[in-house]
Protein backbone atom coordinates (compact mmCIF):
# COMPACT_ATOMS: atom_id res chain seq x y z
CA UNK A 1 0.00 0.00 0.00
CA UNK A 2 1.14 3.53 -0.79
CA UNK A 3 1.93 5.51 2.35
CA UNK A 4 -0.85 7.68 3.76
CA UNK A 5 1.69 10.52 3.92
CA UNK A 6 2.34 10.41 0.17
CA UNK A 7 1.31 13.35 -2.01
CA UNK A 8 1.17 15.89 0.86
CA UNK A 9 0.19 18.81 -1.41
CA UNK A 10 -2.86 16.92 -2.70
CA UNK A 11 -6.02 17.52 -0.68
CA UNK A 12 -8.02 14.49 0.49
CA UNK A 13 -10.76 13.62 -1.97
CA UNK A 14 -11.67 11.65 -5.04
CA UNK A 15 -8.71 12.84 -7.12
CA UNK A 16 -6.08 11.93 -4.55
CA UNK A 17 -7.85 8.62 -3.93
CA UNK A 18 -7.71 7.83 -7.67
CA UNK A 19 -3.99 8.56 -7.72
CA UNK A 20 -3.30 6.35 -4.71
CA UNK A 21 -5.44 3.57 -6.22
CA UNK A 22 -3.49 3.75 -9.48
CA UNK A 23 -0.11 3.78 -7.72
CA UNK A 24 -1.07 0.71 -5.72
CA UNK A 25 -2.47 -1.11 -8.78
CA UNK A 26 0.65 -0.30 -10.79
CA UNK A 27 2.67 -2.60 -8.54
CA UNK A 28 1.13 -5.50 -10.45
CA UNK A 29 2.49 -4.20 -13.75
CA UNK A 30 5.89 -5.50 -14.89
CA UNK A 31 8.55 -2.90 -14.19
CA UNK A 32 9.45 -2.55 -17.87
CA UNK A 33 5.87 -1.47 -18.58
CA UNK A 34 5.67 1.11 -15.81
CA UNK A 35 5.86 4.20 -17.99
CA UNK A 36 4.38 7.67 -17.38
CA UNK A 37 4.53 10.68 -19.69
CA UNK A 38 3.73 14.26 -18.74
CA UNK A 39 2.99 17.25 -20.89
CA UNK A 40 5.04 20.25 -19.71
CA UNK A 41 3.37 23.63 -20.30
CA UNK A 42 0.36 23.93 -18.03
CA UNK A 43 0.90 20.42 -16.66
CA UNK A 44 4.28 20.58 -14.93
CA UNK A 45 4.80 24.34 -14.85
CA UNK A 46 2.80 27.53 -15.30
CA UNK A 47 2.14 28.55 -18.91
CA UNK A 48 0.39 31.88 -18.33
CA UNK A 49 0.33 34.73 -19.17
CA UNK A 50 2.87 33.45 -21.72
CA UNK A 51 4.80 30.25 -22.32
CA UNK A 52 8.15 30.15 -20.56
CA UNK A 53 9.83 29.38 -23.86
CA UNK A 54 8.26 32.48 -25.40
CA UNK A 55 9.53 34.57 -22.49
CA UNK A 56 12.99 33.17 -23.19
CA UNK A 57 12.85 34.09 -26.86
CA UNK A 58 11.51 37.55 -26.03
CA UNK A 59 14.37 38.13 -23.62
CA UNK A 60 16.85 37.22 -26.33
CA UNK A 61 15.02 39.29 -28.94
CA UNK A 62 14.96 42.41 -26.77
CA UNK A 63 18.71 42.15 -26.20
CA UNK A 64 19.34 41.65 -29.92
CA UNK A 65 17.12 44.62 -30.82
CA UNK A 66 19.00 46.80 -28.32
CA UNK A 67 22.11 46.15 -30.42
CA UNK A 68 20.37 46.32 -33.80
CA UNK A 69 17.11 48.28 -33.81
CA UNK A 70 16.35 47.34 -37.41
CA UNK A 71 15.80 43.75 -36.25
CA UNK A 72 12.69 44.88 -34.40
CA UNK A 73 11.14 46.05 -37.66
CA UNK A 74 10.76 42.51 -38.97
CA UNK A 75 6.98 41.89 -38.94
CA UNK A 76 7.15 38.76 -36.76
CA UNK A 77 9.39 40.42 -34.20
CA UNK A 78 7.44 43.68 -34.23
CA UNK A 79 4.29 41.69 -33.52
CA UNK A 80 5.63 39.88 -30.46
CA UNK A 81 7.43 42.96 -29.14
CA UNK A 82 4.15 44.92 -29.31
CA UNK A 83 2.67 42.69 -26.63
CA UNK A 84 -0.58 42.51 -28.63
CA UNK A 85 -1.57 38.85 -29.19
CA UNK A 86 -3.81 39.92 -32.08
CA UNK A 87 -0.84 41.13 -34.10
CA UNK A 88 0.98 37.85 -33.70
CA UNK A 89 -2.26 35.99 -34.38
CA UNK A 90 -2.69 37.73 -37.72
CA UNK A 91 0.70 36.49 -38.85
CA UNK A 92 0.07 32.98 -37.56
CA UNK A 93 1.69 31.08 -34.73
CA UNK A 94 3.83 28.93 -37.02
CA UNK A 95 5.37 31.92 -38.78
CA UNK A 96 6.14 33.74 -35.54
CA UNK A 97 7.53 30.62 -33.88
CA UNK A 98 9.88 29.92 -36.79
CA UNK A 99 11.12 33.48 -36.76
CA UNK A 100 11.90 33.27 -33.05
CA UNK A 101 13.59 29.90 -33.45
CA UNK A 102 15.75 31.48 -36.12
CA UNK A 103 17.34 33.70 -33.48
CA UNK A 104 19.53 30.71 -32.64
CA UNK A 105 20.26 29.52 -36.14
CA UNK A 106 23.88 28.38 -36.30
CA UNK A 107 24.19 27.70 -32.56
CA UNK A 108 25.57 24.41 -31.35
CA UNK A 109 23.26 22.33 -29.11
CA UNK A 110 25.55 23.05 -26.16
CA UNK A 111 25.52 26.81 -26.74
CA UNK A 112 21.74 26.87 -27.01
CA UNK A 113 21.32 24.84 -23.81
CA UNK A 114 23.68 27.21 -22.00
CA UNK A 115 21.53 30.19 -23.05
CA UNK A 116 18.38 28.46 -21.77
CA UNK A 117 19.97 27.60 -18.42
CA UNK A 118 21.31 31.13 -17.97
CA UNK A 119 17.83 32.52 -18.56
CA UNK A 120 16.19 30.10 -16.15
CA UNK A 121 18.77 30.88 -13.48
CA UNK A 122 17.75 34.54 -13.33
CA UNK A 123 14.30 34.98 -14.93
CA UNK A 124 11.34 36.04 -12.80
CA UNK A 125 7.66 35.47 -13.43
CA UNK A 126 6.48 39.06 -13.13
CA UNK A 127 2.81 38.29 -12.38
CA UNK A 128 3.45 35.60 -9.78
CA UNK A 129 6.43 37.38 -8.26
CA UNK A 130 8.61 34.29 -8.05
CA UNK A 131 11.60 32.90 -9.95
CA UNK A 132 10.59 31.31 -13.25
CA UNK A 133 12.12 28.03 -12.17
CA UNK A 134 9.82 28.09 -9.11
CA UNK A 135 6.66 28.09 -11.23
CA UNK A 136 6.72 24.29 -11.38
CA UNK A 137 3.74 22.62 -9.72
CA UNK A 138 4.61 21.12 -6.34
CA UNK A 139 1.84 18.46 -6.45
CA UNK A 140 3.13 17.17 -9.78
CA UNK A 141 6.68 16.96 -8.44
CA UNK A 142 5.31 14.83 -5.61
CA UNK A 143 3.46 12.59 -8.06
CA UNK A 144 6.63 12.11 -10.12
CA UNK A 145 8.50 11.20 -6.93
CA UNK A 146 5.90 8.54 -6.08
CA UNK A 147 6.09 7.10 -9.57
CA UNK A 148 9.85 6.84 -9.29
CA UNK A 149 9.53 5.02 -5.97
CA UNK A 150 7.65 2.39 -7.96
CA UNK A 151 10.42 2.29 -10.57
CA UNK A 152 8.40 4.06 -13.26
CA UNK A 153 10.14 5.52 -16.26
CA UNK A 154 8.99 9.14 -16.30
CA UNK A 155 9.25 11.22 -19.48
CA UNK A 156 8.05 14.55 -20.82
CA UNK A 157 6.07 14.81 -24.06
CA UNK A 158 5.56 18.49 -24.84
CA UNK A 159 4.41 20.76 -27.62
CA UNK A 160 7.32 23.02 -26.71
CA UNK A 161 10.78 22.89 -28.20
CA UNK A 162 12.59 19.64 -27.46
CA UNK A 163 15.98 21.24 -26.86
CA UNK A 164 14.53 24.01 -24.69
CA UNK A 165 12.90 21.54 -22.31
CA UNK A 166 15.86 19.16 -22.39
CA UNK A 167 18.09 21.98 -21.12
CA UNK A 168 16.16 22.17 -17.84
CA UNK A 169 14.28 18.87 -17.46
CA UNK A 170 16.93 17.09 -15.36
CA UNK A 171 17.31 20.04 -13.01
CA UNK A 172 13.59 20.78 -12.57
CA UNK A 173 12.02 17.32 -12.75
CA UNK A 174 14.83 14.77 -12.69
CA UNK A 175 13.91 13.77 -16.25
CA UNK A 176 16.99 13.11 -18.42
CA UNK A 177 17.26 14.74 -21.82
CA UNK A 178 16.74 11.48 -23.69
CA UNK A 179 13.26 11.13 -22.14
CA UNK A 180 12.02 14.48 -23.49
CA UNK A 181 9.97 14.51 -26.69
CA UNK A 182 8.86 17.81 -28.18
CA UNK A 183 8.72 19.89 -31.33
CA UNK A 184 12.01 19.37 -33.15
CA UNK A 185 14.33 21.86 -34.77
CA UNK A 186 16.47 20.41 -37.55
CA UNK A 187 20.26 20.36 -37.29
CA UNK A 188 22.93 20.52 -39.95
CA UNK A 189 26.14 18.55 -39.63
CA UNK A 190 29.15 20.71 -40.46
CA UNK A 191 32.89 20.30 -40.28
CA UNK A 192 35.57 22.72 -39.20
CA UNK A 193 38.82 23.27 -41.06
CA UNK A 194 40.37 20.19 -39.48
CA UNK A 195 37.43 18.05 -40.59
CA UNK A 196 35.98 17.64 -37.10
CA UNK A 197 32.16 17.31 -37.27
CA UNK A 198 29.74 19.46 -35.31
CA UNK A 199 26.02 20.19 -35.19
CA UNK A 200 24.42 23.56 -35.84
CA UNK A 201 20.80 24.57 -35.29
CA UNK A 202 18.73 25.60 -38.28
CA UNK A 203 15.54 27.61 -38.49
CA UNK A 204 13.59 24.62 -39.79
CA UNK A 205 11.09 22.48 -37.91
CA UNK A 206 11.69 18.75 -38.31
CA UNK A 207 8.31 17.13 -38.86
CA UNK A 208 5.30 18.84 -37.31
CA UNK A 209 4.41 20.49 -34.03
CA UNK A 210 4.25 17.91 -31.25
CA UNK A 211 0.52 18.13 -30.48
CA UNK A 212 -2.42 15.78 -30.86
CA UNK A 213 -1.77 12.56 -32.83
CA UNK A 214 1.86 13.63 -33.33
CA UNK A 215 2.50 13.10 -29.61
CA UNK A 216 1.56 9.45 -29.84
CA UNK A 217 3.53 8.91 -33.04
CA UNK A 218 6.59 10.64 -31.61
CA UNK A 219 6.43 8.65 -28.37
CA UNK A 220 6.65 5.49 -30.43
CA UNK A 221 9.33 6.67 -32.85
CA UNK A 222 11.52 8.45 -30.28
CA UNK A 223 10.90 6.53 -27.05
CA UNK A 224 9.39 3.22 -28.12
CA UNK A 225 7.51 2.61 -24.87
CA UNK A 226 3.77 3.02 -24.39
CA UNK A 227 2.59 4.78 -21.21
CA UNK A 228 0.12 3.40 -18.70
CA UNK A 229 -0.19 6.90 -17.27
CA UNK A 230 -0.30 10.24 -19.08
CA UNK A 231 -0.96 13.77 -17.84
CA UNK A 232 -1.88 16.88 -19.80
CA UNK A 233 -4.05 19.98 -19.78
CA UNK A 234 -5.25 20.71 -23.33
CA UNK A 235 -6.84 19.06 -26.32
CA UNK A 236 -3.32 18.81 -27.71
CA UNK A 237 -2.79 16.08 -25.10
CA UNK A 238 -5.99 14.21 -25.86
CA UNK A 239 -4.60 11.43 -28.03
CA UNK A 240 -1.75 10.78 -25.61
CA UNK A 241 -4.20 10.42 -22.73
CA UNK A 242 -6.48 8.20 -24.80
CA UNK A 243 -3.54 5.99 -25.73
CA UNK A 244 -2.57 5.54 -22.08
CA UNK A 245 -6.09 4.51 -21.10
CA UNK A 246 -6.29 2.02 -23.97
CA UNK A 247 -3.62 -0.07 -22.26
CA UNK A 248 -4.89 -3.49 -21.16
CA UNK A 249 -3.61 -3.10 -17.57
CA UNK A 250 -3.91 -0.53 -14.76
CA UNK A 251 -3.86 2.90 -16.36
CA UNK A 252 -4.56 6.56 -15.63
CA UNK A 253 -5.28 9.68 -17.66
CA UNK A 254 -4.79 12.87 -15.65
CA UNK A 255 -6.10 16.24 -16.87
CA UNK A 256 -5.10 19.45 -15.07
CA UNK A 257 -7.95 21.97 -15.02
CA UNK A 258 -6.82 25.57 -14.46
CA UNK A 259 -9.69 26.87 -12.36
CA UNK A 260 -7.85 28.86 -9.68
CA UNK A 261 -7.65 32.57 -10.47
CA UNK A 262 -6.39 33.41 -6.98
CA UNK A 263 -3.29 31.24 -6.81
CA UNK A 264 -2.63 30.73 -10.53
CA UNK A 265 -4.91 31.36 -13.53
CA UNK A 266 -8.44 30.54 -14.66
CA UNK A 267 -8.68 29.39 -18.27
CA UNK A 268 -9.71 26.55 -20.53
CA UNK A 269 -6.80 24.52 -21.89
CA UNK A 270 -6.68 24.66 -25.68
CA UNK A 271 -4.25 23.31 -28.24
CA UNK A 272 -2.23 25.85 -30.22
CA UNK A 273 -1.95 24.10 -33.58
CA UNK A 274 -5.11 21.97 -33.70
CA UNK A 275 -8.81 22.73 -34.17
CA UNK A 276 -10.70 21.77 -31.04
CA UNK A 277 -13.89 19.76 -31.66
CA UNK A 278 -14.81 19.32 -27.99
CA UNK A 279 -13.65 21.17 -24.84
CA UNK A 280 -11.05 18.95 -23.23
CA UNK A 281 -12.77 19.01 -19.83
CA UNK A 282 -15.97 17.71 -21.45
CA UNK A 283 -14.01 14.98 -23.21
CA UNK A 284 -12.35 14.07 -19.89
CA UNK A 285 -15.73 13.77 -18.17
CA UNK A 286 -17.18 11.66 -20.97
CA UNK A 287 -14.14 9.38 -21.13
CA UNK A 288 -13.85 8.95 -17.38
CA UNK A 289 -10.46 10.58 -16.94
CA UNK A 290 -9.20 11.90 -13.62
CA UNK A 291 -9.61 15.69 -13.68
CA UNK A 292 -7.42 17.71 -11.33
CA UNK A 293 -9.02 20.90 -10.05
CA UNK A 294 -6.17 23.22 -9.05
CA UNK A 295 -8.59 25.15 -6.84
CA UNK A 296 -9.98 22.11 -5.02
CA UNK A 297 -7.35 19.37 -5.25
CA UNK A 298 -4.08 21.20 -4.60
CA UNK A 299 -3.28 22.44 -1.08
CA UNK A 300 -0.11 24.02 -2.42
CA UNK A 301 0.43 25.05 -6.05
CA UNK A 302 4.08 26.10 -6.16
CA UNK A 303 7.14 25.12 -4.10
CA UNK A 304 7.55 27.19 -0.96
Amino acid sequence: MTSSTALPSWRPGATRDALIEFLDAARSVPETDRVAYFDNDGTLWCERPAYVQLEFFLDVLRRRVADDRSLGERPEFAAVLSGDPAQAGELGLARVALALAGLFEGFTPEAFAAEVRAFMATATHAALGRPMRATVYQPMLELIAELRRLDFTVGIVTGGGTEFVRAVSEDLYGVPAELVVGTLIAYDLERDRSGRPGLRRTGRVLGQANEGPAKVANIQTQLGRRPIMAAGNTSGDREMLEWATAADRPHLALLVDHDDSEREYFYAGKAQTLTETEPITEAASRLGWCVVSIANDWETVFPR
